[in-house]
């Protein structure tokens, strides 16, 4: 009942921010080609080492469940980035005073920031086929990210954002 709880409480905080994602492909693409996967060596994702660890064994079984699977000799690459950065606050309050009159006019206005500034992430997601055709899938997607989240909260929005970019693979031609 305690991990039900836990559950129902990422899920309804993770459906509250928005995750926007935006795609790009290579229309020359035979998508059905692609049965294996692997990561770089190298990659440095920019996440946190156990975010990256949460995000890479998602990432795997969410694959894994389309039917593509895990490899030596890959048929592509994926490429994972990241950053972090304050979105501009939106919400202020406006204090205004003016005068008017005959030929004469004025005014002052303030905005007061309300709120703190949100945190927000974007993470890019990239297949390269290193035989030839290069990078021809890209996902990148934007939402809000709580540094001071749990890691039951951190892995419930690392999954959502999972479901999100990889709802468009393979892209419909």
């Amino acid at each position: 009942m305690k991990y039900l709880k836990v559950f129902v409480l990422a899920l309804v905080m993770v459906s509250c921010a928005p995750i926007r994602v935006n795609y790009d492909f290579d229309r020359t693409t035979d998508f059905t080609k692609y049965k294996t996967y692997n990561y770089y060596a190298d990659m440095k994702t920019g996440l946190s080492e156990l975010d990256t660890k949460r995000f890479l064994d998602a990432l795997d079984e969410k694959m894994q469940a389309r039917g593509f699977s895990l490899a030596e000799k890959p048929d592509f690459f994926i490429d994972i980035k990241s950053s972090a950065f304050q979105a501009a606050r939106r919400n202020t309050v406006g204090v205004g005073l003016g005068g008017g009159g005959r030929n004469v006019g004025g005014g002052v206005s303030i905005g007061i920031p309300v709120g703190q500034s949100n945190v927000n992430r974007k993470i890019t997601i990239d297949f390269v086929d290193e035989n030839g055709k290069g990078l021809f899938w890209q996902a990148v997607s934007e939402s809000s990210f709580n540094p001071n989240a749990s890691p039951e909260n951190r892995t419930a929005r690392l999954n959502a954002i999972l479901d999100k970019v990889l709802a468009n693979y393979p892209p419909k031609q």
